[in-house]
């Protein structure tokens, strides 16, 4: 079970808008918690469709997730550093992070589950064990796992206050005016699409950095560096000033580029405070080969 709460700011929000804007969750979903009294204004059971008035207070109970067998799997790993307390793993392009509806195997955690036996931290549940922080199916490169509770609570705690370092690189449409900028624009669910996210007026914070570090033909090669950590916070980010990441077949344009099998984007370097040691570890991993592929097609004498 997990519990959320927050303070609205703001004037005449419905609920069920705010609890799937801060739960990251659909409003359908959010009216359903609703009705089984799991959102409680002020202390006290609400209606969805109440206002909120600057100031108020919602707790959201979210109950665990429904119990499914996760098999572990004999999946190779490529494994960058593990102890006793954690590992990082460099996850390939296509593979899902955690199980869920349509995935339950060849997971990274049926891997994980394989490989680690009983130490994985437990508090994201059966279904999400030791996942500290994720990336996309079809984004590759370095995540953590944390191997206790005691663990997973440190990490946690250096991600929310931004000083987990997580920088990517990318390959984006079209040619970016500045060699460098910050896209600071709130995401939340999409207001119609509930699959995709997107920039919305009251959305929770999300800030990238980005720097370019090379201009291609029709294309830019840029670094990109967190703050915050949405989901799809770097594809949303980019389609939204009008550079969408090469390959993303949901925030990029309708004709994809399917040799790519996803988007342009890795994961490439992260850091962090050991929570056992107290010293400060960063690891980086090489572009994998498919991103260095297009980037050698997309110089001004390739060919995509």
């Amino acid at each position: 079970m997990e519990i959320i709460e927050e303070v609205f700011e703001g004037e005449n929000s419905r609920l069920d808008v705010f609890v799937s804007l801060v739960a990251d969750i659909s409003r359908s979903r959010a009216a359903q918690l609703l009705e089984n009294g799991n959102v409680l204004l002020n202390g006290e059971a609400a209606k969805k469709n109440t206002k909120l008035k600057n100031g108020s207070c919602v707790k959201i109970i979210l109950p665990d997730p429904e119990v499914y067998d996760v098999t572990p799997e004999n999946i190779p790993l490529d494994i960058v550093f593990e102890d006793s307390d954690l590992l990082v793993v460099n996850k390939p392009k296509g593979m899902v992070v955690h199980p869920a509806a349509g995935n339950y195997s060849g997971t990274l955690v049926n891997a994980l589950m394989y490989h680690c036996g009983d130490s994985l931290s437990g508090i994201n549940g059966v279904m999400r064990p030791g996942i500290v922080h994720r990336i996309d199916k079809n984004t590759s490169g370095l995540l953590i796992v944390a191997k206790n509770d005691n663990s997973h609570k440190h990490l946690a705690e250096q991600i929310k206050e931004h000083s987990f370092t997580r920088e990517y690189e990318a390959v984006v449409y079209g040619k970016l005016k500045n060699d460098s900028g910050t896209v600071n624009a709130p995401i939340a669910r999409h207001p119609k699409e509930r699959k995709q996210m997107a920039v919305v007026e009251g959305g929770r914070e999300a800030v990238t950095h980005y720097t370019v570090i090379e201009r291609l033909d029709g294309f830019t090669h840029i670094g990109l560096r967190l703050e915050t950590g949405r989901t799809h916070q770097i594809r949303v980010h980019m389609a939204y000033i009008g550079h969408p990441v090469a390959g993303d077949d949901v925030y990029g344009p309708k004709k994809v580029i399917t040799a790519l099998g996803g988007q342009c984007l890795h994961a490439k370097k992260i850091g962090f405070i050991h929570p056992a040691s107290g010293q400060y570890l960063e690891f980086d991993s090489d572009l994998p080969d498919y991103f260095n592929a297009f980037l050698k097609r997309s110089k001004p004498n390739g060919s995509v």
